[in-house]
């Protein structure tokens, strides 16, 4: 099962990161994809009431600063928290997903990513020259 949360590569294992709420989370930590390394470091936040929004901004720019994650999963409603800094994100690694959470449905127009693609491949021929 290892081999669900780390794929080897040529700079050692890539593993996926979660910013989620505990049942997401928990979903995924039983799906294998949970990570502690020597010093303690995990590859998860759980996100609850407590949780500021510092906290889950330092998360993110931890998890997207590691060598050895090459995904990070945010719930949406989470990243609608921190939207500012997954609009600014530009590096290709990791990838960052938005996902759905069980209280808080995907809303795909909400979604900077899908947004971000979906301008990539429109037919409109005043599409990229326009960007900022």
């Amino acid at each position: 099962m290892a081999g669900v949360a780390a794929q080897a590569t040529s700079r050692g294992s890539s593993l996926i990161a979660i910013i989620a709420d505990e049942d997401t989370v928990t979903g995924f930590l039983l799906a294998g994809v949970g990570n502690v390394d020597l010093r303690r470091k995990t590859n998860y936040l759980v996100v609850d009431n407590k949780t500021t929004v510092k906290q889950i901004e330092d998360s993110f720019k931890e998890f997207t600063n590691r060598e050895d994650v090459a995904i990070v999963l945010i719930s949406q409603y989470i990243a609608n928290m921190i939207r500012f800094m997954i609009d600014s994100y530009s590096k290709p690694l990791p990838a960052i997903l938005e996902i759905p959470s069980k209280d808080h449905p995907y809303d795909p127009s909400q979604d900077s990513i899908l947004s971000r693609v979906k301008h990539m491949f429109s037919s409109d021929p005043s599409g990229p020259s326009d960007r900022k």
